[in-house]
């Protein structure tokens, strides 16, 4: 439980319209699954994130980075700590010629169509991630043949000592779901991203076209986090998941979608629960029978890694 003394210090920092107590984290992910936390800060600037981390470290309070809660799994018993929401208060988005400068809060969606307005093309692949810009860097977010490391120059962090550095492509170490920011105590606040020009007609149908494979091939009709785990190398996650005979597989109100078997969907009164036994009896089934290792892409808050 976050003490009064720290919720009042929090408020130099923060105005307190934006500190919320006991916080439910449904209405903060996709999967709309997740107890309270004990301590919620919406926030507006660079400046307010690198007091309150600074803050936060010093008195050993523990806290969470969240964008849109896209790829985040709550535990029903809530988050004992800080949650620092980088959202739609710093969403701010530049286009600068062939550059685009998105705040950490855009969500990937908005600079894909920021993209389409200036006829710049390179974006397309994000323009249905439901993630934020922040966050598609951290996991190097990708989808149909595009990546965030194909046109990201530029990333803006904050350090634990409330210093802000500037990481350029090479250093940010981008490999396939990851990058140097998931091993370090780093904090995206702005992305710079390097596109070219294109024709603006051709960039809306690829959109258009990308939009429509999505619809069909994927259960957008339920709360969900996306693909629940990687890429096994040399396997398809969802094929493994099928062939082991879990298409349709149902825990309490959580199931592994009949559309794609990569998905674990809400079908309504899902709890954490439901999705993290679905997610160990599919890891367990899919390594005896294949010996195959499946990683979660989602990440769990609130109790230990799976």
């Amino acid at each position: 439980m976050i003490s009064k003394a720290v919720v009042e210090a929090l408020q130099k920092f923060v105005p307190s319209e934006n500190i919320l107590l006991q916080e439910p984290m449904a209405g903060h992910t996709t999967f709309r699954i997740g107890g309270p936390a004990d301590c919620f800060l919406l926030l507006e600037s660079e400046e307010q994130l690198k007091k309150v981390q600074k803050y936060l470290y010093l008195v050993g309070v523990p806290f969470f980075i969240l964008g849109n809660g896209s790829n985040l799994l709550v535990r029903d018993e809530g988050y004992g700590g800080v949650i620092l929401q980088i959202g739609k208060k710093m969403s701010r988005i530049a286009v600068q010629g062939c550059h685009i400068v998105a705040q950490a809060g855009a969500t990937m969606g908005q600079v894909a169509h920021a993209a389409l307005e200036h006829g710049l093309t390179g974006l397309e692949f994000a323009s249905g991630i439901p993630g934020t810009v922040g966050g598609g860097v951290v996991m190097n977010a990708g989808a149909y043949g595009g990546e965030m490391s194909q046109i990201v120059t530029e990333v803006r962090v904050v350090n634990r000592e409330g210093e802000t550095l500037e990481l350029d492509n090479a250093t940010m170490e981008f490999g396939y779901r990851t990058s140097i920011i998931k091993h370090n105590p780093f904090t995206v606040t702005e992305v710079d991203f390097s596109l070219e020009h294109g024709d603006r007609e051709a960039i809306r149908q690829k959109m258009d076209e990308l939009g429509a494979k999505r619809r069909e091939k994927q259960p957008l009709e339920y709360p969900s986090a996306g693909s629940t785990f990687k890429r096994p190398e040399g396997h398809f996650a969802g094929q493994l998941i099928m062939e082991a005979g879990f298409r349709g597989f149902q825990v309490g109100g959580a199931k592994v979608s009949d559309k794609h078997c990569g998905f674990i969907v809400n079908t309504g009164e899902a709890t954490a629960r439901d999705v993290r036994e679905i997610i160990e009896e599919v890891q367990r089934r899919v390594k005896e029978r294949f010996h195959v290792e499946l990683e979660t892409e989602v990440v769990f808050l609130g109790w230990e890694d799976i």
